[in-house]
């Protein structure tokens, strides 16, 4: 059981609450050139809603922000590498990253190989449907995705060929906008902070075992289903 304080590290576009953060910085390309960079206020509240999930659920734990978003919900590989090296540096034990590149780099597949030799742990986000996205595709990281029939602490264990697990799809003021998918993230971040505060020797395979023994859904939602 862990007795240090946890940390999570999150890769979005920052967040509009200083207080809520540990440390911050953002990646900026400019001109071609990857710049370490102060953060700047989240221009798009996609990552500060993402962060106040994860705090509602393990208020306990440190965040500490990467952005690489700006004024709009577009990056590259490198950035979101940068920051995944940047967090594992941090001493970060879980990172969220609510969000999916199409493309699979290898600048990217690495920094994520290196945080998982390191013992972070990997939550990105998958859509429920069609082409697989990165970092979600790559192996050793949860594909996370949203889940309607899922309340705010709520499971599913879907183990479908485009995400292993569903949570809850809206943000903490309950209204829509945002991602299913990216909030699902968040929520299960979130849920894997529980499981670093109980666990006495985790891996990645004890994580995963105790998400589908918390889960109270398995297998995929089903359209027109009703929802328990």
């Amino acid at each position: 059981m862990s007795t240090s304080p946890l940390k999570i590290g999150v890769v979005d576009s920052g967040c509009s609450v200083q207080q809520h953060l540990v440390e911050s910085a953002a990646f900026v390309l400019d001109e071609g050139q990857l710049w370490l960079a102060e953060a700047e206020p989240d221009q798009l509240g996609h990552g500060t809603r993402t962060i106040e999930v994860i705090q509602a659920l393990a208020s306990e734990a440190e965040v500490f922000s990467a952005q690489v978003f700006q004024a709009r919900l577009t990056t590259t590989a490198v950035q979101v590498a940068a920051a995944i090296d940047w967090l594992v540096e941090q001493g970060v034990q879980v990172i969220n990253l609510s969000l999916g590149l199409r493309q699979d780099r290898p600048a990217l597949r690495e920094a994520c190989e290196q945080a998982l030799k390191a013992g972070v742990l990997i939550c990105a986000s998958s859509p429920a449907r069609g082409e697989p996205v990165y970092p979600a595709h790559y192996p050793g990281v949860f594909r996370m995705t949203g889940d309607a029939r899922c309340q705010r602490e709520e499971i599913s264990y879907l183990e479908t060929e485009f995400a292993d697990f569903g949570a809850c799809v809206l943000p903490l003021d309950n209204t829509r906008g945002l991602s299913g998918a990216s909030l699902g993230c968040a929520h299960l971040s979130a849920h894997l902070l529980r499981y670093l505060r109980q666990a006495s020797s985790p891996s990645l395979s004890a994580a995963r075992q105790w998400l589908i023994e918390q889960s109270q859904y398995q297998g995929p939602e089903r359209r027109g289903a009703a929802h328990g």
